[in-house]
């Protein structure tokens, strides 16, 4: 992980004169391109990065400076520690015991002493993800290909070949970013419709290519405004409504009913959310949503009838 990576390039760096670009991203399996982000974000965080050209350069903290444990309060310390406690419980990644050690021999204080944090981050996946996330890191880690059958938004299965190349979670949902050989093109995948999945023996080369380039580039593909909705829901559903779209733009009208201007990123994932809510809310415009609406329910009043007879 990042944060786990950024520690040991300092410690690596306090430990030593002088470390090359190269040497870094040899040790840690990343490319150049991230060393330079990372050495970017340490001195970001106050610890002054200094580099040297030629071929005896590299990197080294400015002669004189030390870190010193009183920098972060406790309830810094509180803060990190319930970061990395709520990192741990998503991936059960015995590597961040590690850390967390470290972290406890910084603190200026026993860690039991710590204050608490009032902050409990428990990002634990469900079973069926779960089950993915270990076998998942460790051929992110070894580099090595996979082979998986995986379910698309539409329900169409297809096999692909992909160079895993890391792990991240997004509004609750974990997702697997890599190249797809078979598509031949970088793509996201939602770990619950992963079916099926094989380690090969092959290696792969790790590309130049990173999650914060996934994020630009697929993320925020994504036009979550594109449909609009006016959505009336009753009294019964206001808890649900509070939950998925907060009350900032929400109407309270005098029945008690909820006036609402929804926006969705695809007129599917309206007619979906809207049918989940059954009789607790009504669509009042756009006309197109009303007539798809009417029609999938008297589908579904169809089936049900013949289930009957």
């Amino acid at each position: 992980m990042k944060l786990d990576r950024l520690l040991a390039i300092t410690m690596a760096l306090l430990n030593q004169t002088r470390v090359s670009a190269t040497e870094l991203s040899q040790r840690f399996e990343v490319s150049l391109r991230t060393i330079y982000r990372d050495m970017e974000a340490i001195n970001l965080a106050g610890i002054p990065i200094v580099s040297f050209a030629g071929s005896d350069g590299g990197y080294e903290i400015m002669s004189g400076y030390r870190i010193d444990k009183q920098l972060l309060s406790l309830d810094d310390f509180a803060a990190i520690v319930t970061a990395l406690r709520g990192a741990r419980s998503a991936t059960d990644g015995s590597d961040l015991d590690g850390l967390l050690e470290r972290i406890g021999a910084m603190m200026p204080e026993r860690p039991s002493s710590v204050p608490d944090n009032h902050v409990n981050l428990d990002f634990q996946p469900n079973p069926n993800d779960k089950a993915k996330i270990g076998p998942l890191r460790r051929v992110i880690k070894d580099r090595h290909l996979i082979h998986m059958c995986y379910l698309d938004n539409k329900g169409n299965e297809s096999d692909r070949t992909i160079e895993p190349m890391g792990l991240f979670l997004k509004a609750y949902t974990w997702y697997l970013y890599g190249y797809c050989r078979t598509r031949g093109a970088f793509r996201v995948f939602r770990l619950s419709r992963i079916l099926r999945m094989t380690e090969l023996e092959e290696l792969f080369e790790r590309r130049d290519y990173t999650l914060h380039d996934i994020e630009r580039e697929f993320m925020g593909r994504a036009d979550f405004s594109k449909v609009r909705a006016m959505l009336l829901f009753q009294p019964a559903a206001r808890s649900r409504v509070l939950d998925e779209f907060g009350f900032q733009q929400a109407i309270n009208n005098p029945d008690g009913t909820l006036t609402l201007e929804a926006y969705f990123s695809s007129e599917e994932k309206a007619i979906q959310n809207i049918l989940s809510y059954g009789p607790l809310v009504e669509v009042q415009e756009p006309t197109a949503i009303r007539t798809e609406l009417c029609t999938r329910i008297k589908e579904m009043t169809r089936l049900y009838r013949l289930k009957e007879e």
